[in-house]
């Protein structure tokens, strides 16, 4: 894995865990925050980890803000910073920002500033909950877009012992898979005639109205 550097901005539950979980992983991580405290607590486990206030354009110009792969923006309650902060981050002209947003009014705002990624943690991570408690064979599902979602699902019984082909997938729900895991082995990109066994988790793409169309089928 090629070793990248992120500047995260904002130390929060979000910021603060993703910045060690890329730190954990090997990448270059500098932390922005002004709180003094978190900034402490971080220093020791990523990169750099600065006091400053994110929201002054000579700071993080002074940081070489673009000279990172990607520039994390994850300050969430605070409304006017986090334009303010995506405004200058993307104004100094950052290779690639992504943003956390509370609301959909945030997303909008940042969408119109020009952010490339904008997450939903919250909602996404409460839609991730809401759908395994409520079919189990959903093992896990992930946001692709507004309308459309990438979910691996254990394969139902009905599907069991027939091959792609059969069940054409694509044309009775909408959906593809892009991928089957049969224990430790993964086959990406599937032919028509590979057969789902037993135990297969099924990687699906489609729009979120299809996939839930599969699953309660």
């Amino acid at each position: 894995m090629k070793r990248k550097s992120f500047a995260v901005i904002g130390a929060g539950r979000f910021g603060y865990n993703l910045a060690l979980a890329l730190a954990e992983m090997g990448h270059d991580v500098l932390v922005v925050d002004n709180d003094e405290q978190k900034v402490q607590e971080l220093s020791e486990k990523v990169t750099h980890a600065v006091q400053a206030d994110s929201t002054n354009e000579q700071t993080l110009k002074s940081l070489g803000i673009t000279n990172f792969d990607a520039v994390v923006i994850g300050i969430g309650v605070d409304l006017q910073a986090s334009i303010l902060t995506a405004l200058i981050v993307k104004e100094l002209g950052a290779k690639y920002i992504l943003a956390k947003a509370r609301t959909a009014l945030h997303g909008k705002l940042l969408e119109k500033i020009g952010v490339d990624q904008i997450v939903f943690p919250e909602r996404d991570m409460g839609l991730r909950i809401a759908r395994h408690l409520a079919d189990m064979n959903v093992l896990d599902y992930i946001n692709f877009s507004p309308d459309h979602s990438v979910t691996e699902i254990i394969a139902p019984k009905r599907m069991i012992g027939k091959s792609l082909r059969e069940m054409d997938l694509r044309a009775r729900y909408g959906v593809n898979v892009i991928a089957i895991r049969s224990g430790e082995k993964i086959n990406i990109s599937p032919l028509a005639d590979d057969i789902i066994n037993k135990d297969d988790l099924l990687i699906v793409i489609g729009h979120n109205k299809s996939i839930d169309k599969l699953i309660k089928e």
